[in-house]
């Protein structure tokens, strides 16, 4: 592995810093909790739900080994939503606990936090596979097809687009995806693998919404993915589908003293428009005399 320091750097001192104690503070057994609602996503299935700020959400797995994709708006402004590129920028490419999932331009700020995960010791595997990522993006008929010639309408992509149908986006909101659960990784081509998803029974990954949310989670049409979708040896993997859960709380007011909302970057430009055009060579000329 490479010991180049990161390009962004959460560090102390940084404004990507967080307070860890305060979210340790959150979990399960530290801070009294009430159960409000349950979520059932049947498997080849997706479904939509809203989350108000100081909230907690978990995903679970309540069968068997599955994976889910995950997209997340402003309940109050859809336009603002989860940006996994940036992510991958700010954070890593796969999240575990004290992560937190940003949104998109121009309103740059954490959406969610993650609180707890069961799969956090699962690190790198012997080829280099991790959970939780946010490398890839959903499965979706349009590659299906390009790949194969067939439509198939059960992919993740389609799953989120039919789940918030009923909240009037469409599917031109759906965007690109945190993979809960999903295990992959980059390989010595350089290219995106996946592998079978470590997942069990009761395992579940638990966020802290920072601001009202609406989200949505797609039970992927291919399991656990331990069956290949579009190779040579590709068949229906339906046998290795599971459902998942979502379960939301409400926390004790006590437990959220202090915690604000975060606010977005108070940037006041106008990305330089309307401004006079700046000869930057000649800039650049002065500064090298």
């Amino acid at each position: 592995m490479s010991n180049v320091e990161a390009a962004y750097r959460a560090g102390k001192g940084s404004k990507l810093e967080i307070d860890a104690p305060f979210y340790d503070g959150l979990k399960q057994h530290n801070a009294k909790r009430t159960l409000i609602e349950t979520v059932h996503i049947p498997l080849r299935s997706g479904k939509a739900w809203k989350v108000p700020a100081g909230h907690i959400f978990r995903v679970k797995v309540s069968e068997g080994p599955q994976v889910g994709d995950f997209n997340m708006w402003n309940l109050h402004d859809p336009r603002e939503r989860m940006w996994a590129s940036r992510t991958r920028q700010i954070q890593r490419a796969h999240v575990s606990i004290h992560d937190r999932i940003w949104s998109t331009l121009p309103f740059l700020r954490p959406m969610v936090t993650i609180i707890d995960d069961t799969l956090a010791d699962y690190g790198e595997d012997a080829e280099g596979g991790r959970v939780h990522d946010l490398l890839g993006t959903r499965c979706d008929p349009y590659v299906n097809h390009l790949l194969t010639g067939d439509d198939f309408d059960f992919h993740c992509h389609s799953n989120l687009v039919r789940a918030v149908l009923p909240f009037g986006l469409t599917e031109f909101d759906v965007h690109d995806v945190l993979n809960i659960f999903q295990c992959t990784g980059l390989n010595d081509e350089d290219k995106y693998f996946m592998k079978a998803c470590p997942a069990k029974k009761g395992d579940y990954l638990e966020f802290f919404a920072e601001i009202d949310l609406l989200c949505a989670l797609s039970c992927c049409p291919g399991g656990d993915l331990s069956v290949d979708l579009w190779g040579p040896d590709a068949k229906d993997p339906l046998s290795t589908c599971h459902p998942l859960e979502v379960e939301i709380y409400k926390l004790e007011d006590s437990a959220l003293d202090g915690w604000q909302p975060p606010k977005s970057p108070n940037y006041k430009g106008r990305h330089g428009m309307n401004m006079p055009d700046i000869d930057w060579s000649a800039k650049k000329r002065e500064l090298n005399d």
